[in-house]
Order: structure tokens, then sequence, then C-alpha cells
């Protein structure tokens, strides 16, 4: 029988799965080369991650011998959409974003957002690299506005809307991966929750969809492949995403 070479897997993945990443790569099987990942936030500007990610991609393929590119991202504001490689296929889960990797699938994720509509996520990643709602959140983004701008009625109406829109939600969700930081981060979770008047739920994670992307167990129903020369697009279905 012919020898097959192991799979040379890059990842790229946003900075909110580090802890994630940590607990699958033991159990990789060395098919991981390379990890990179990307700072977190640049799913609020989608034509920034978009120039970034591929950059990442155009440099892993000039400076690696990889076989493909695998992506700790979902469609992300769209900010996904259309990456593409020259020499090598790339890999990206069907999500909308980094909670359905969180949660283990899309389908666990569809079906949560319908039974609880108003729910705001966190997770150990998502509350180290930002500040989620919560008692720190109007005082820290009043300090970044300042930096901004001179004007206090300016800076008092950007921070009205967003206890506006903080209204939304009713529901403080905390995805517990197992990983470290987790008992400290879900007790500021219920602390963000108790701040709001929102109710706290305490949700196990599923690292199964991140785990076989980084094993390239890439079936059809949980992962599209893109082959090089090709791209992807959001496409309005259960699906997610459909080549281009």
């Amino acid at each position: 029988m012919p020898i097959h070479p192991a799979p040379r897997i890059a990842v790229i993945a946003c900075g909110v799965l580090e802890e994630e990443l940590n607990s699958c790569a033991v159990h990789d099987n060395n098919k991981v080369v390379v990890t990179v990942q990307m700072e977190q936030g640049l799913h609020n500007t989608p034509q920034l991650l978009q120039e970034k990610v591929q950059a990442t991609i155009d440099q892993l393929e000039a400076d690696h011998d990889i076989t493909a590119i695998v992506l700790g991202y979902g469609l992300c504001s769209r900010g996904t959409e259309g990456l593409t490689s020259k020499t090598c296929s790339l890999v990206i889960p069907r999500a909308h974003d980094c909670i359905t990797i969180l949660l283990g699938s899309k389908e666990r994720y569809a079906q949560h957002i319908q039974e609880r509509p108003g729910t705001y996520w966190y997770s150990v990643g998502w509350n180290r690299n930002h500040t989620p709602p919560g008692p720190d959140r109007i005082p820290n983004l009043r300090t970044e506005l300042e930096k901004k701008f001179d004007d206090e009625e300016d800076i008092d109406y950007l921070l009205e809307c967003e206890e506006h829109s903080m209204r939304m939600y009713s529901t403080a969700s905390f995805i517990d991966t197992g990983g470290g930081g987790t008992k400290e981060e879900s007790c500021y979770t219920k602390q963000c929750a108790n701040c709001l008047g929102w109710e706290y739920e305490h949700l196990s994670g599923d690292l199964d969809l991140l785990q076989a992307l980084l094993n390239g167990e890439w079936d059809d129903d949980r992962f599209l492949i893109i082959p090089p020369g090709r791209s992807f697009r959001m496409s309005g279905d259960d699906n997610v995403i459909e080549l281009v």
C-alpha cells in the first residue's frame, strides 16, 4: 500500500479561542505545524478582519509546506467571506461565529437562539479579550471615548446608545469549556447578570467541532473545504456557507 504523508495543517484562529485551542492541542496527533492567533474584535470591522486573515493566509502559503489552512472562525459578521488560497485548501466550520465553535455544532447554536433570543454570550476568552456587559462596561467605554472625543455631550449620547442596546438582552450565558480560568470568569459573568438584572445561565461547552477541525476530520455537514483558487460566501440556509 502507498504511504501517504501526514497532513500538515496551519491554524488561523481568533484569540478568543486561545484556551480551547490549548485544550485541543495535546490531541492533534502532530498534524498542526503552525498556529496563528489573531486579535479579538476584528469582526467589529469586517473588512479589516478579511484583510488581516487573508494576509496571514498568503504568508503561511509562502513560508510553510502546508497541506491545508483551517480557520478558527465562523462567518463573523461576514468578515471571512471571500477568503481564498492559491496552493492549499482552506477549511472553515459551518458557523456564524465562534459561539457555534464553543457550543460544538450549528444545530445547538440555532436551537439555543430560538429558545433564548435575548442571550448575550460569555466565555473565558470573551471575558478576557473585551469588556462584556456588566459593572465595568460603561466606565471602560467612557475612558475609551474620552480618548477619541472632546465633547462630553457626544460621549454621553454614545453611552446612552450602548445602554439602550443592552436592553435587547435578558440572559447572560456562560459557556464552560473546561479550560483555565473557568471558575473566575463564570463568577464574573454572574456579577454581570446581577448588575444588569439578567438571568444567568451556565452552559457546558463542547470541543468536538474544534477538535475535528484540528484533526482533519472534515465531514461536509460540519465543515466547508475550499479548494485552491476558490472562495466562499454566506449561503442563507442551514449550511451557513457555500462555495463560490
